[in-house]
């Protein structure tokens, strides 16, 4: 799929703290490898432990890798299936392909701090869900935000931990910033078109996580 690019491993060492590219995952020679994109010392100092099933940070792996991050995907013959396909609005047509199910619904687990994020290129028709980052931190109102609100965005290119970043208002307030990796196809060609809407909210009392829905 020509809107696909690379998966990216992305860590963070509890759900506050900030997110880090350890990873990618990318299709070399007919068949898909990955390899870590930190050596030690900088394992050390974000505190970061290699995923199990690779655990040598300086090894370029070949084997079997989509099998083993496939195992991020919920089984296909559970009875919810279609209700987890609809929500990351899943192309039936792709299901058995394990490469287009990571890079779309992200490889999210609940009981690991790992996600799998795609390079996404910004072709007309592409749309792909992501998440509003760091939305907690800045006391966002619950009662601003609603499902199907159209946002707009602004590029932060000297945003200290990734210039690539992207900034989220609803209207002039700030909410937070695309999911690093995801706001890559802002900066290239064509990426100034796409638009932001929210997804999903969850909230109790306050804001806790906001989907949005990325499209051109």
């Amino acid at each position: 799929m020509k809107y696909l690019g690379s998966l990216y491993l992305v860590w963070r060492q509890s759900n506050d703290m900030d997110r880090h590219v350890v990873g990618e995952i990318k299709k070399s020679n007919g068949e898909f490898c990955f390899r870590y994109l930190i050596d030690q010392k900088k394992a050390d100092e974000i505190g970061f432990t290699s995923y199990v099933a690779f655990s040598d940070l300086t090894k370029t792996y070949t084997k079997n890798v989509l099998d083993t991050f496939g195992h991020r995907l919920i089984n296909p013959i559970r009875e919810d299936i279609q209700k987890y396909y609809d929500y990351w609005e899943i192309d039936k047509r792709y299901t058995s392909d394990k490469y287009y199910m990571l890079a779309h619904t992200q490889g999210l687990l609940a009981i690991d701090n790992f996600e799998l994020l795609a390079d996404y290129t910004p072709l007309n028709g592409v749309s792909f869900i992501s998440e509003i980052c760091d939305i907690s931190r800045y006391n966002v109102s619950p009662e601003l935000l609603t499902e199907g609100d159209m946002l707009r965005w602004e590029y932060d290119p000297k945003n200290e931990h990734d210039n690539k970043a992207v900034k989220v208002f609803k209207n002039d307030v700030f909410l937070g910033y695309v999911k690093i990796v995801h706001s890559r196809a802002f900066y290239k060609k064509g990426g100034q078109d796409l638009q932001i809407k929210i997804k999903d909210i969850d909230k109790n009392g306050r804001l806790n996580r906001v989907f949005i829905r990325i499209y051109k």
